[in-house]
C-alpha cells in the first residue's frame, strides 16, 4: 500500500486567535483621528480639538460592517430582530516623534497600538491655518516616517529585551531534551526578528515566517506585525475633486515602504457635515448634489478594515432574528457554533449549511433543501464567509 499522505500543516496568523478583533486609529495629534472616529462610530466620544493629545484615554465604539447580503436576508425574513456584523474601534491618543522613548505620550499610546490587533492610520493632507499642527507644516510623507519609525523602534527595544530574556534560558538549559533545543532555537528565531525590523528596517508583517516563528512574533505582540490601512484626510474640496499633491506622493511612499497596503482617501470635514444632516436620506441627496460620483468613505473604511483583519461572518436567520456572526477565516464548524453559546460547540453535533448565494438565486430555504444545497456539516467543515447556519448540539 502507498504511504499515507501526510495532512498539510495549516499555516499559523499573525495575531490574536480570536474572533473578537479591534482596530486602532492612529496618527500624529491634529489629523482628525478623534473627528474619524466620532463619525465613523455616530457618536461624540472622541474628543475633537485643535490642540495636541485632546485625547488621552482610547475610547470604543463598535461600527456596523456594510453588507448587502446581510439587508437582503432581513427582507427576505423580515424578523422582529436585526443584529448586523460590527468591527471594534478604539481612538488613541496622538503620537509624536520621540514617542518610543517615553516622549509626549508615548508610553501609553504604544501600549494602546500593542492592545489592538490592526492599525487605522490616519495621514494629514489638508491645508487648514486653523488647525495646528504638532510638526509646524503639513508633510504626510513626513507623518508617516514618524509614526513608521517609532513603531519600528519600540519594536526593537521589545525584541532586544525578548533576547536577553531567551539568551538567558537557552544558556542554563542542556543539550539533549527537545525541549532544551527548543530553548536554542527560540534565540536564532528573535535574532531573525531583530534582524528584519532593526538591520533590513522591515515591519514585522512584510517578512516570511514559519508558523514556530509566527507563535514567537504573536508571543511578542508586536506593533509593525499589525495590518495597516492607510487613511488619507483630505479637504472636502479635493474629496470631492478626487485630486490632492500629496495623494501620489503618499501612494509612492506605501509602494516603496509597505507594498500591498491598503490607501483609502476619504475628508473628515465631509462626513460631520453629512452626520449633520440627521438622516441617510438627506446624506444621499446632499452627496448627489456634490457629483455624479461622490460617495462617503466611511462604509469602505470599516469594510476594509474588518477585511484586513481576516474576518468573515456567518448568518442565523428566522422570523425572531437574522443575525450575522463574525469569524476569523479558517475556523472549522464547532468552534464557529461555541461564538453564539460555549454549550453549541461543547454538544455539537453538525451543523445544517446553505450558503447566501444558494439561498438568493432560489429564493427560499425551501426550493434550496429541494435543489439538494443544504446540506449537514460535521467537526471538520471550515467556515465560509456567507455561510447560513442552523446548529445541532446534543443534550
Amino acid at each position: 500500500m502507498p504511504p499515507k499522505k501526510a495532512a498539510p500543516v495549516e499555516k499559523a496568523k499573525l495575531g490574536r486567535p480570536s474572533n473578537n478583533l479591534k482596530m486602532g486609529i492612529v496618527g500624529l495629534p491634529n489629523v482628525g483621528k478623534s473627528s474619524l472616529f466620532n463619525v465613523i462610530a455616530k457618536c461624540d466620544l472622541g474628543k475633537a480639538a485643535n490642540f495636541p493629545y485632546a485625547t488621552i484615554e482610547p475610547e470604543e465604539a463598535r461600527v456596523p460592517v456594510p453588507d448587502e447580503r446581510f439587508n437582503w436576508l432581513v427582507d427576505l425574513y423580515k424578523p422582529k430582530s436585526q443584529i448586523p456584523a460590527f468591527l471594534t474601534c478604539i481612538d488613541i491618543a496622538g503620537l509624536t516623534a520621540g514617542a518610543s522613548t517615553g516622549a509626549g505620550l508615548g508610553n501609553a499610546f504604544l501600549s494602546n497600538v500593542r492592545s489592538v490587533d490592526g492599525i487605522f492610520q490616519v495621514v494629514r493632507a489638508f491645508d487648514d491655518s486653523e488647525v495646528i499642527h504638532v510638526e509646524g507644516d503639513v508633510n504626510p510623507i513626513r507623518d508617516m516616517e514618524i509614526i513608521s519609525t517609532e513603531l519600528r523602534l519600540k519594536d526593537i527595544d521589545w525584541v532586544e529585551k525578548a533576547l536577553d530574556a531567551a539568551k538567558k534560558i537557552a544558556r542554563s538549559a542542556g543539550n539533549n531534551s527537545l525541549e532544551d533545543r527548543k530553548k536554542k532555537e527560540d534565540v536564532a528565531i528573535i535574532e531573525k526578528i531583530l534582524k528584519c525590523v532593526q538591520e533590513d528596517n522591515r515591519d514585522v508583517r512584510k517578512a516570511e515566517w514559519n508558523n514556530r516563528e509566527i507563535d514567537i512574533i504573536n508571543d511578542l505582540k508586536l506593533l509593525t506585525a499589525k495590518p495597516v490601512i492607510y487613511l488619507v484626510n483630505l479637504s472636502e474640496r479635493d474629496y470631492v475633486r478626487k485630486k490632492n499633491k500629496w495623494l501620489p506622493k503618499i501612494k509612492e511612499w506605501i509602494d516603496q515602504n509597505n507594498p500591498g497596503d491598503q490607501l483609502i482617501p476619504f475628508s473628515v470635514a465631509l462626513e460631520e457635515r453629512l452626520l449633520a444632516l440627521g438622516s441617510p436620506e438627506a446624506e444621499a441627496e446632499e452627496l448627489k448634489s456634490l457629483g455624479p460620483n461622490v460617495t462617503g468613505a466611511l462604509g469602505k473604511i470599516t469594510k476594509s478594515g474588518y477585511d484586513s483583519l481576516d474576518l468573515a461572518r456567518y448568518f442565523t436567520c428566522g422570523p425572531d432574528e437574522v443575525r450575522a456572526w463574525t469569524f476569523r477565516k479558517g475556523l472549522k464548524a464547532p468552534e464557529a457554533a461555541g461564538i453564539i453559546h460555549t454549550d453549541f460547540q461543547a454538544k455539537f453535533v453538525c451543523g445544517e449549511i446553505m450558503s447566501y448565494d444558494d439561498l438568493k438565486e432560489y429564493g427560499n430555504e425551501a426550493a434550496v433543501k429541494a435543489a439538494g444545497k443544504y446540506v449537514q456539516k460535521g467537526k471538520t467543515y471550515e467556515m465560509v464567509d456567507g455561510d447560513i447556519a442552523y446548529w445541532k448540539c446534543g443534550a
